[in-house]
């Protein structure tokens, strides 16, 4: 008799465990391999911005540590690791915009230089596979910089840099080009660049050994008017291009064509049915490392959409994670995907989520002050 009311006993907590509601995070054993934390940075952009923090997250309890400053910037509202990770790459503030560079020694930065971007704002960079040259994108003039990489890791003046030219029907916002994002292309070798202004993708055959950027054939993919571009983020498998727009608070899925080009096949809400848009606007996208997941942020609103992808690229929501720090300008993803830290650059904050295993997000509760947090990268 003992027996069978042990097993019903059990039995009942399991069931009470299969019940429980998605967001609420239980405790998954979820440490990397040798106990080892999670490391990852942070840039910060705005009033209260320190430099370039850097925190470990508990793969136990997602507990984050306090931040750390490792390096003075200004405005690193954005980051880059080089593929050994023993580089970090900073968008920096100068008079007309620059890029910085970083060896990294233990848990210090140490600056080795900075170059100019050729244009103003630098908002978003990227490093190219072989490891030769970083990509930035001005935002403020609407350009594209590409700069080589020395053997030491610090930068060589731009080598190419291309002005974007056009504009969109949100004379507020699209009066001219704002380049907001670059993405090199898994497979293809090229570049594409994200216009906010203009509704574009620009895409960019990319000469790695010599560092020259050449406008693509066709040149671009674009969203509805004046729904602005703003990040992208690629299908492991690089047949996908998923494309966040900030005004238009939309999520559109391209396929990727032989020549590059981008055919939109969909296009969802990144808010519940019904919520409230006033205020609202997305602001980050990536693909979970295994394919099968996209998250995508919604400043204002406050939220994390959470879609599944299917084997054809396209997307079926699967949750919106309520209540994150407020402004989430910026999340990442660890590289084993099983952690989503987010960035809410008005609450100062940084929270961490857990993520299951169909990649729903769960609250671990956890979070620690970062002021104008900004951007989020994991090292792998």
């Amino acid at each position: 008799m003992n027996t069978i009311r042990l097993l019903l006993a059990a039995l009942a907590v399991v069931l009470v465990g299969c019940q429980a509601d998605k967001g609420v995070y239980s405790g998954y054993q979820t440490t990397k391999p040798g106990g080892l934390p999670y490391v990852f940075y942070v840039g910060a952009s705005g009033a209260g911005a320190q430099g370039v923090l850097r925190c470990t997250l508990d793969g136990q309890t997602g507990k984050i540590s306090a931040p750390v400053v490792v390096a003075e910037a200004k405005s690193a509202s954005y980051l880059a690791l080089s593929r050994d990770s023993k580089f970090l790459y900073a968008t920096a503030e100068a008079a007309e915009g620059a890029v910085a560079s970083f060896a990294v020694e233990g848990v210090k930065l140490r600056l080795l230089n900075t170059e100019a971007s050729k244009g103003k704002g630098p908002t978003h960079l990227a490093v190219d596979a072989a490891r030769q040259n970083l990509i930035v994108v001005n935002y403020g003039s609407g350009s594209t910089t590409a700069l080589p990489i020395k053997a030491d890791g610090s930068f060589a003046p731009a080598s190419s840099s291309i002005q974007h030219v056009g504009s969109g029907p949100n004379t507020g916002r699209q009066a001219g080009p704002h380049a907001h994002g670059v993405y090199f292309h898994p497979t293809n070798g090229r570049a594409y660049v994200a216009d906010l202004g203009t509704d574009d993708i620009f895409i960019y055959r990319f000469d790695a050994a010599k560092g020259l950027l050449k406008p693509n054939e066709p040149k671009s993919g674009r969203v509805a008017a004046g729904f602005g571009p703003r990040h992208l983020a690629f299908h492991p498998n690089g047949k996908f291009a998923y494309v966040n727009t900030e005004m238009g608070l939309t999520v559109s899925v391209f396929q990727v064509e032989q020549n590059g080009g981008l055919k939109e096949v969909q296009s969802l809400p990144t808010l519940p049915a019904g919520a409230d848009a006033k205020g609202a606007s997305t602001a980050e996208i990536f693909v979970r490392p295994d394919g099968k997941t996209l998250y995508v942020s919604n400043r204002g609103h406050d939220s994390i959409a959470v879609y599944s992808i299917g084997q054809d690229g396209k997307l079926t929501l699967l949750q919106h994670m309520l209540g994150t720090p407020a402004m989430p300008r910026g999340f990442g993803l660890s590289a084993d995907g099983r952690w989503l830290v987010c960035a809410g650059q008005k609450s100062g904050t940084l929270n961490a989520y857990h993520i299951g295993p169909d990649g729903s997000l769960y609250d671990t509760k956890q979070s620690v002050a970062a002021p104008a947090a900004a951007a989020i990268l994991f090292v792998p």
